[in-house]
């Protein structure tokens, strides 16, 4: 199965962009034995639509594309579910055991994630009930998934 992080905006060079690289290159080294065949980054421009509906409806498209017909789409919402990683984890592996052949994370840009990639998403996972900028939420999600293929591979990284 193969993982993709489609994520509206693009990270600068910084802090995050470091943090976010060392956890997706950690996440890279370990997929490979735990049925991962790959992890992409997939970054799109930001719409410059003139209202918030018009931007995240664009933005919703690129993601759209991104999925593609008979991924998983899992979108990261602050009105989303707030689950362990080791369910993240378990659901990942059951998408990986069910043959899925791409597993999507969809991160919006600043304005949020349209309620269609809400509604079309499998899974809807917030990162607790506080609202965080895109880039860090872009970074947690590198480290989670890192964390998920470190569960998966019965690796003492995840303690809890």
């Amino acid at each position: 199965m193969k993982l993709v992080l489609a994520s509206v905006g693009r990270l600068k060079a910084g802090p995050e962009r470091e943090l976010f690289d060392r956890y997706l290159k950690r996440a890279k080294a370990i997929g490979a034995g735990v049925g991962i065949s790959a992890l992409e980054l997939r970054e799109f421009e930001e719409s410059r639509a003139r209202t918030v509906d018009e931007r995240r409806a664009a933005e919703a498209r690129a993601l759209r594309e991104a999925a593609g017909r008979g991924a998983y789409l899992c979108a990261l919402d602050e009105r989303g579910a707030s689950i362990s990683s080791a369910a993240w984890a378990a659901e990942i592996g059951r998408a990986r055991d069910a043959g899925v052949a791409v597993y999507v994370v969809a991160i919006g840009g600043p304005d949020g994630l349209d309620g269609e990639i809400r509604s079309a998403a499998r899974t809807t996972i917030a990162f607790g009930a506080l609202t965080w900028p895109h880039q860090l939420v872009r970074m947690m999600a590198a480290e989670q998934i890192y964390r998920c293929f470190t569960i998966l591979a019965g690796h003492p990284y995840h303690r809890a």
